[in-house]
């Protein structure tokens, strides 16, 4: 204190010094202010860009190749993605910058052009094995009510489409998306629907123990000689159904595609092996395995409009809307 006094006193003989100081301190505070603030974890700022997040996804998986590399990250990379998943998804990003990094990822802050809408992306944070592993996207700043998931982009063809559809038309969800063709590596270690050991699981486990409940995508190839559907939905839980997937199949046969409902009939890719929908039901969350003809999943596709406004209706539940 004595200090502080000493120097008012040399600034009123002076007559200059005080002065000055007053002068420079709006500089000093606009200084400060212009430093970029940090997120409300205290940790450091997003990493932000703004893209056309059609454009940005599907730029992504347009370059997935099945005979492309594949490694599946091993048990440590897959622990660190999942604390850096759980931080971002409890309101922490700058506290999972850590975890994600050892993992080889990072969080993005991305704006989409086309509607201004946040999102953030988890996705590789370079050019290493992380890149064929997958991402997720969240909308910013809300807790995620329902996923939309795609196992095999590219491979399944227009589900990355869909997917990305679903997520713009929402609120408050989440979108997986596996990095790789499925048939990329070898012995199927891409096939992300049928192993434990992959990021895209990682992800959904990390979803699941939060109740969020799931829609994954699938496809098959259109065609079929004397085929009497064009959609399979189930639980992957064989003979138990979901009333909104009730409700679903009865909108889709409301618009004329033809639906084969897995817990009243007997159905082919049901799903059962499926080890996301197995782990749903360990954790009691919902899960809906829909498979869709070709036609169902192409832009201006027979019936592809009706089908996304209908799981559109779904997901809108889900969260409550």
């Amino acid at each position: 204190m004595s200090l502080f006094r000493g120097r008012l006193r040399w600034g009123r003989r002076s007559g200059l010094a005080l002065p000055l100081l007053l002068l420079a301190l709006p500089a000093l505070t606009v200084a400060c202010r212009a430093e970029p603030a940090p997120d409300a974890s205290g940790g450091l700022p997003f990493v932000q860009r703004e893209v056309d997040l059609r454009d940005h996804v599907l730029s992504w998986t347009d370059g997935f190749d099945p005979d492309g590399d594949y490694s599946p990250p091993d048990a440590a990379a897959r622990d660190r993605l999942a604390r850096g998943v759980d931080l971002v998804l409890d309101g922490r990003p700058g506290e999972a910058a850590g975890p994600l990094g050892d993992a080889g990822f990072r969080v993005t802050r991305l704006t989409d052009s086309a509607t201004g809408h946040k999102y953030d992306e988890i996705a590789a944070a370079g050019r290493g094995d992380a890149q064929h592993w997958g991402r997720l996207y969240l909308h910013a700043g809300a807790t995620p009510r329902w996923s939309v998931q795609v196992p095999h982009p590219v491979a399944d063809r227009d589900t990355e489409r869909l997917g990305v559809r679903l997520l713009e038309s929402g609120r408050a969800g989440a979108l997986v998306v596996a990095g790789s063709h499925r048939q990329a590596g070898s012995d199927g270690a891409a096939d992300v629907a049928h192993r434990e050991d992959s990021v895209f699981h990682t992800i959904v486990l990390q979803l699941q123990e939060r109740g969020v409940p799931g829609l994954q995508l699938h496809g098959f190839a259109s065609g079929g000689e004397g085929r009497p559907y064009d959609a399979v939905l189930s639980t992957g839980r064989g003979q138990r159904a979901l009333p909104e997937l009730t409700a679903l199949a009865d909108r889709l046969g409301a618009e004329g595609v033809r639906v084969c409902r897995g817990w009243a009939a007997r159905c082919p890719l049901e799903g059962t092996g499926n080890v996301q929908g197995r782990a749903a039901q360990r954790q009691h969350v919902a899960f809906v395995h829909l498979e869709l003809d070709r036609e169902l999943r192409r832009p201006g596709g027979r019936h592809a409009d009706e089908v996304r406004h209908a799981l559109g209706e779904l997901l809108s539940g889900w969260a409550g809307a």
